[in-house]
């Protein structure tokens, strides 16, 4: 069974298992990492950080590609700017 933690996203709690990536956080807790100019939800797309579309902001650093940060235990993770 592997270890669960808790991360903050959109500041309510939810519990993932260690070695989850943010990104995957994210998409378990039902919310966006971003949204298009025309305001349509938008969601990882490649997985592997190179098209930016998980970009989200995490204990307070702006701008992170959430698919390539593991979480950590209370982790902050803001989406929708």
């Amino acid at each position: 069974m592997p270890d669960i933690i808790t991360v903050y996203v959109n500041g309510r709690p939810f519990e993932v298992p260690a070695g989850t990536t943010a990104a995957v956080a994210v998409l378990l807790a039902g919310e966006f990492c971003r949204t298009s100019v025309s305001g349509e939800p938008r969601t990882p797309l490649c997985g592997m950080g190179t098209c930016f579309e998980c970009r989200v902001e995490i204990n307070g650093e702006p701008q992170r590609r959430s698919c390539q940060v593991p979480c950590q235990p209370q982790m902050k993770i803001q989406c929708r700017e």
